[in-house]
């Protein structure tokens, strides 16, 4: 006469039963293919080259002098495929910063505010020089000395700036004394400002 099997001996078959099954999921987990590589994360790209410069300024300096005027000079230098306007200037040096430009007028040379900036051509060059274009220090309330360091910051038509620092250094040159009027000087149109130099 059969008896059912009782409570005690079914129990554990039933544990058994769960651990081969449970067995068998992870014998088929770590037999399956390895997953694919992940693709590096954007931190460890390698890194890429920052781009250059809108502008840059090469050996620039300024005109050692006492209290009064002066001007700064380099090459500024256009990195991009487009034409690049410097509309402004700015040192701790002045309160008051133009661009000039010196032409002639009436038979003698003139400096004048350059209307529309210093406009540097695409991948092309624009010379700051003595007699030439500058930037026009004003109201200079302290002694530039050969090798001081000045520092200065262009604006750009398009908002962006230029810093650099320009270097203190003694010219004599075609006697540009960067005042208004006299003998060697350049006429300014009548302003009051002098270098006492």
């Amino acid at each position: 006469m059969f008896s059912p099997p009782s409570r005690s001996h079914v129990l554990p078959a039933l544990a058994l039963a769960a651990v081969l099954v449970s067995g068998c999921a992870a014998e088929d987990t770590t037999s399956a293919a390895p997953s694919a590589p992940l693709a590096p994360s954007s931190s460890a790209a390698a890194p890429t080259a920052s781009p250059a410069p809108t502008l840059t300024i090469t050996d620039p300096w300024v005109k050692a002098t006492g209290e009064g005027m002066t001007a700064a000079f380099g090459t500024l230098v256009n990195n991009t495929d487009t034409e690049v306007s410097v509309v402004s200037g700015a040192s701790p040096l002045s309160p008051k910063i133009e661009l000039h430009e010196v032409v002639e007028s009436g038979g003698k040379m003139v400096m004048r505010p350059k209307e529309g900036g210093f406009v540097i051509p695409a991948r092309g060059t624009h010379e700051l020089a003595p007699g030439g274009d500058h930037i026009m220090l004003m109201g200079v309330t302290k002694k530039v000395e050969p090798g001081a360091e000045i520092p200065f910051t262009l604006t750009l038509a398009d908002g962006g700036t230029l810093e650099f620092t320009a270097i203190g250094k003694e010219f004599a040159g075609g006697k540009e004394d960067y005042q208004p009027g006299g003998e060697g000087g350049m006429d300014m149109g009548g302003s009051d400002d002098k270098d006492n130099s």
